[in-house]
């Protein structure tokens, strides 16, 4: 059995995702878009597992997004 199941996937991307959520709502910057981040991205990978269009249009476009962020934070 895989540690890493696409269920576990979704479920750690969702932790994730609303724990950036939080952090920005706290205004607790930048953590909150790396965290946020890296929940788009698990998303997008189990989108792409279960060939979810949805899935990947929702977060795979999050993921510029975040890009964005990071490299204001970085500049």
């Amino acid at each position: 059995m895989s540690l890493i199941t696409t269920n576990n996937l979704k479920w750690l991307s969702t932790v994730l995702i609303l724990t950036g959520i939080l952090l920005t709502n706290l205004n607790i910057y930048p953590i909150n878009i790396f965290i946020h981040g890296l929940g788009a991205i698990g998303w997008s990978i189990a989108g792409l597992i279960t060939k979810d269009r949805a899935l990947m249009t929702n977060f795979g476009l999050q993921i510029p997004l975040f890009v964005i962020g990071y490299t204001y934070y970085l500049s």
